[in-house]
């Protein structure tokens, strides 16, 4: 009877432990998106020489947040880390040491900086609605407004018809026609 109650002890253990090791390999793929894709597109930009370097790291990622627009969410990942002179908190080492060393970005997101500031792993991007796939009936009057704010376009509308008129007005400026894959040449 104890080696029964014992060898079902040891399945509850290998099972909590099992279960653990699953649901940290479930990373959530927009988890610290920004970080991750700003990071990445910096890192690709410098040099052998500069990887393994951290102060070219750290000045490198200065300058290139000092080029990020104001209003996006690569400025804000760059003024929480600290590379921009109006940041409140200087942890641009927890990015350029990690880096130098080869750790990948995901890692140096997800756990270095997001422990310095949790806030770094909030950032996502926003969805983008694809406007050929989409039923413009059936979206809001935000989600239309914002599709005509992202295309510099004016949207000093009041009804939802006359966003959707003129959402199919302008398109063709902003939008590349659907490619129809069902079609064969002859």
């Amino acid at each position: 009877m104890q080696s029964l109650s014992y060898f079902t002890f040891l399945i509850v253990i290998i099972l909590f432990a099992f279960s653990t090791v699953q649901s940290k390999k479930a990373v959530d793929e927009t988890h610290c998106e920004v970080c991750i894709k700003t990071i990445g597109t910096f890192f690709e930009s410098l040099t052998n020489d500069e990887k393994v370097n951290p102060e070219k790291i750290e000045k490198g990622f200065k300058k290139y947040c000092s080029k990020t627009k104001v209003d996006s969410k690569e400025h804000r990942l760059c003024y929480y880390i600290g590379a921009l002179e109006t940041s409140a908190t200087y942890a641009i080492g927890d990015l350029s040491k990690p880096l130098s060393w080869g750790i990948p970005i995901e890692k140096v997101c997800r756990e270095r900086l997001s422990k310095t500031n949790p806030q770094i792993c909030d950032l996502k991007y926003e969805k983008q609605i694809d406007v050929n796939a989409v039923d413009l009936n059936k979206l809001k009057v935000k989600d239309l407004k914002k599709i005509l704010s992202d295309w510099g376009e004016s949207v000093d509308f009041i009804e939802k018809s006359e966003f959707i008129k003129r959402i199919n007005e302008v398109k063709d400026k902003y939008v590349k026609p659907a490619v129809d894959t069902n079609k064969k040449d002859l």
